[in-house]
């Protein structure tokens, strides 16, 4: 397989994840007891059970103990997620792992092959060509993607508030609480919404995850990154291959730090296909050690002579 079968692997496992985690007990808040379960576990405090047993001084402090594992602790650990993921992988969650990331190229991909633009308001100079054929078949997937995939969502998430076993039976019956048709259409709307106009602005500027991924992955010395290889810059053709690949708008022969990459690799994927497997120019890398001390100084003298024209992201 290719990067971009392995991504896809990810991706979608991912998403079956999180559709089964509150299946399997695994993770959800049950609205109706009011309980949150965790591996199939009912998390408790148990503060007041542990109150009546000692009331002294050192119960007090058992208490305070209690309540810093059981109620802060998973908190911390939680909310250091993120900026540990973005410190030593940059935005790798973004690009491999985030449903809303996959939701999105989804609708990037159809929205292509729809319209000849991946989005709907404007071409951008980055869009990959595409033809016109079985234009008839994406406008039927587009309709089913439309329609299927925001209930899918939408009763796949309420059963993080509500028992999956509940939401089942109300849906073979067709006899709906508020709470189940209330999640379900909120979470379907704002599918909807996100798909069709927010989309990746929506990883770039507003998902919190991202952010902190994204802040914590710029300052680090470690993160993983991807980086063109400058010593072979001179075999680049200039097929834009890389700039159409990404749909973060990111220019990947630039070959710098950019807040929006989400290492998809989809660049690397896009390079290997024009100049052969094995062949790219663009790779992981840890940190800022360059792949070569220059452009076109492989060894290393000090020379510094420009990169070939050929490769400039500017050029069309």
């Amino acid at each position: 397989m290719n990067i971009t079968a392995y991504r896809r692997t990810t991706q979608i496992a991912f998403i079956l994840l999180v559709f089964l985690m509150p299946v399997l007990n695994i993770f959800r808040y049950d609205t109706a007891t009011k309980e949150l379960i965790i591996l199939g576990q009912v998390w408790s405090l148990g503060l007041n059970a542990a109150f009546y047993a000692d009331q002294s001084v050192r119960g007090a402090g058992h208490i305070a103990l209690q309540f810093f594992l059981k109620a802060i602790l998973p908190w911390i650990v939680f909310l250091a997620i993120f900026p540990l993921l973005g410190f030593l992988t940059g935005r790798f969650f973004c690009g491999w792992f985030c449903p809303e990331g996959t939701l999105f190229e989804l609708a990037d991909n159809l929205t292509l092959k729809f319209l000849g633009r991946r989005s709907l308001f404007v071409k951008k100079p980055n869009d990959p060509e595409v033809s016109g054929e079985r234009k008839l078949l994406y406008i039927i997937i587009v309709i089913l993607s439309v329609v299927v995939l925001p209930l899918i969502g939408g009763v796949a998430l309420t059963g993080y508030l509500v028992a999956p076993k509940t939401i089942w039976t109300q849906i073979m019956n067709w006899d709906f609480t508020f709470g189940v048709k209330a999640g379900i259409i909120g979470v379907s709307i704002y599918m909807l919404i996100t798909s069709i106009l927010v989309r990746h602005s929506l990883c770039k500027y507003i998902c919190a995850a991202g952010l902190m991924q994204m802040l914590f992955g710029w300052v680090s010395p470690v993160s993983l990154r991807v980086r063109m290889n400058m010593a072979r810059a001179d075999e680049c053709t200039n097929c834009r291959g890389c700039e159409k690949a990404c749909f973060m708008d990111v220019l990947p022969r630039m070959n710098k730090r950019d807040i929006s990459c989400v290492n998809c690799g989809a660049c690397i994927a896009a390079c290997e296909q024009e100049l052969g497997r094995g062949k790219g120019l663009f790779q992981f890398q840890s940190g800022e050690k360059r792949s070569a001390v220059g452009c076109g100084d492989p060894q290393g003298s000090g020379s510094s002579r420009p990169c070939d024209k050929r490769i400039s992201p500017l050029q069309t």
